[in-house]
């Protein structure tokens, strides 16, 4: 009994020797993260404006959505897309499927230990006997143990390890990211919102004043002051008019549908905009003296980590070359009769440890060729990730150095079309000008108007465009 306390002893020294040698090497290549394929700096330019970022401005990864929009309204349609976005939730639950098979990973690395009862009887006849007589048998056995455990001499198990943490890792940048797209998508949809809810206001009143203009020059057509050319002419502008109003309303309920998506729940209880002149002005916000902020971005950290795990995948193809220990050890007590398990005498114990060595498999060399590959395909898509995110942000900063001197120029336009229309009137009134003009003057003013409101939203969207291209909203 003393011996077999021995034995196992020493299988018990073993097995911790081993778990001490799972801190050894990896054959995984150093990681080096690669040099970005874009300008350290920002574009500059005429487009891109030359005025100072506002005192105060922070940059956008550093700023909370709840910061940014100051909007009370906005801020809780928002809220209520993260609680019940489904895609979100999706990008949540795929992070916490994600973690589990890491942990799955992980747990590889140690022994997983065993206890097994088990208990056998048969009968053996008498011409297959070894005694020539006809024999009944009984066998019961405990045994607690370690079933095939492989010892991670070469890292292999260590590298997938390393493969499933930064698969999990990368899939929570995903989910970063969902939430940015999802806060983005919200802010302008609710934008969308407003603005089309601002031209339907526009347009249902150049309809009512239309088809005023249209009754008084009907009056004036059927005592013989008006031609009927002048009449046909303000029946087309409030047609116009008309048609405007219908697509507008359509345009309306289709904003609150897609909204209604995105926020996952009825926008009963939501606060909506009627007009973006109504809204809350965002908050300034900094892009910073260099495109290194862009490396902080949750889909370029999705794409670094996948990166990671594909040269991790490296090391664990590499291993595969070299041979795999495995080890089978375990102590109990056995028995003829199921009484007699615990008795004197009635100890086993089994250590056997096992070593396979490849010697030709040409699986192993394929293997590895397609890791080398795979980890050139996601370099190709970090490095194209990058040069995305600079695009977006280059482009929205083009759009935020010129889109307030498009708006000055377009209210400038806009008042310039109200006081031509004023005048026009006053002089066809008093039989100066042809009804023609009056009509002219209209329809630049209705344009000029419905643009202004294209310029503002442009302007709101591009601000949201340029927090979400930051890295914003997470």
């Amino acid at each position: 009994m003393k011996k077999n306390r021995m034995v196992f002893t020493g299988c018990l020294s073993v097995l911790v020797i081993a778990m001490v040698l799972l801190n050894g090497c990896t054959l995984a290549p150093k990681y080096t993260r690669p040099t970005a394929p874009v300008p350290s700096d920002w574009p500059t330019g005429e487009a891109y404006g030359k005025e100072a970022a506002a005192p105060g401005a922070r940059a956008a990864a550093e700023m909370k959505w709840e910061e940014f929009f100051t909007d009370p309204g906005l801020r809780q349609v928002i809220a209520a897309a993260l609680a019940n976005n489904r895609d979100l939730r999706l990008a949540s639950l795929n992070v916490e499927k994600a973690r589990a098979l890491y942990g799955i990973q992980r747990a590889e690395l140690f022994p997983a230990f065993n206890a097994v009862g088990a208990g056998s009887k048969g009968r053996t006849p008498a011409d297959l006997s070894y005694s020539g007589t006809e024999t009944t048998y009984e066998q019961y056995s405990v045994n607690f143990g370690v079933m095939a455990w492989e010892i991670d001499f070469f890292g292999r198990i260590r590298s997938l390890k390393d493969r499933a943490l930064e698969e999990y890792l990368a899939t929570d940048q995903a989910r970063r990211g969902a939430q940015i797209l999802l806060v983005s998508a919200v802010a302008n949809a609710y934008l969308n919102l407003a603005a089309d809810r601002e031209s339907l206001k526009l347009t249902t009143s150049t309809l009512a004043a239309q088809e005023g203009a249209y009754k008084l020059i009907k009056k004036r057509y059927d005592v013989g002051l008006a031609s009927e050319i002048d009449l046909r002419r303000s029946q087309s502008q409030a047609d116009t008019a008309r048609g405007d109003v219908a697509r507008f309303t359509q345009l309306v309920a289709q904003d609150e549908n897609a909204l209604q998506l995105l926020v996952g729940s009825p926008l009963t209880a939501l606060n909506l905009p009627s007009e973006l002149g109504g809204l809350n002005p965002f908050r300034d916000i900094s892009p910073g003296l260099s495109s290194e902020v862009l490396l902080n971005r949750p889909d370029i950290l999705a794409a670094e980590h996948r990166l990671r795990a594909a040269n991790a995948s490296i090391g664990a193809a590499r291993a595969a070359f070299f041979p795999r220990i495995s080890l089978t050890t375990s102590f109990g007590t056995a028995s003829a009769d199921l009484s007699g398990l615990f008795r004197d005498g009635s100890s086993t114990w089994n250590f056997a440890p096992q070593i396979v060595m490849p010697i030709f498999d040409a699986r192993l060399w394929s293997a590895y060729d397609a890791t080398k590959v795979e980890k050139e395909i996601t370099l190709t898509q970090y490095e194209r990730a990058i040069q995305t995110a600079f695009r977006e942000t280059a482009d929205a900063l083009a759009v935020r150095g010129t889109v307030n001197r498009q708006l000055a120029a377009q209210k400038s336009l806009v008042e310039a079309f109200a006081e031509t229309y004023r005048l026009s009137t006053i002089r066809y009134a008093k039989g100066v000008d042809s009804y023609l003009s009056v009509l002219d003057a209209q329809r630049s003013l209705y344009g000029a108007q419905k643009g202004l409101i294209g310029i503002q939203l442009l302007r709101l969207a591009n601000e949201v465009a340029l927090y979400k291209a930051l890295g914003g909203g997470a």
